[in-house]
């Protein structure tokens, strides 16, 4: 039987940036190469297992302290884990990445769309109303992001299809090693 080593690719950028339609158009192509795999989505786990948490720093640190933890605990199981979540700090991304740093499985992708490209693409008004003071703490408006140094990948989606954004996640994560 041929053995697919499981990955963590771990999305993170601005709201609206195109993480999660990455995510899961990246989890159908691998579903279809017979991949297995799971995307752990920011907000769906903030109506789940995150749920008891607020956007302070303190729960914001538990919050990625907890995706990271089950990530792993998917990887090792032989699922690879596609994280759609903000994670504005640099701290949280360093966290995921040391809990994989014996294997090299870790894979911090940073969709780098600008926050004028993310407000245009604001169904919700979140930005708006981040602005008005309405939503506080939301990350780009009120609340810092802090930009990745040295990102695995950055992908910007401004001028990519979503097909083309999975092709490259793809190409440069499964076909190169």
């Amino acid at each position: 039987m041929l053995m697919i080593k499981s990955n963590c690719i771990w999305l993170t950028g601005l709201p609206c940036s195109g993480k999660t339609t990455i995510a899961n158009n990246l989890q159908t192509k691998l579903i279809a190469k017979g991949i297995p795999s799971l995307v752990l989505d920011g907000d769906v786990l903030r109506s789940s297992i995150n749920s008891d948490l607020g956007f302070d720093i303190k729960s914001r640190n538990e919050a990625m302290r907890r995706v990271a933890y089950l990530s792993q605990l998917l990887c090792t199981q032989g699922i690879t884990t596609i994280v759609s979540v903000i994670s504005p700090l640099a701290q949280h991304r360093f966290f995921a990445k040391e809990l994989f740093k014996d294997d090299g499985r870790f894979f911090e992708v940073y969709i780098s769309t600008d926050i004028i490209e993310c407000q245009k693409r604001d169904t919700k008004g979140m930005y708006e109303k981040a602005r008005n003071n309405e939503i506080k703490e939301f990350t780009g408006i009120s609340s810092s992001y802090e930009v990745p140094e040295n990102p695995f990948l950055m992908i910007d989606t401004k001028n990519l299809s979503i097909t083309e954004c999975v092709d490259i996640l793809y190409n440069n994560i499964f076909l190169d090693r």
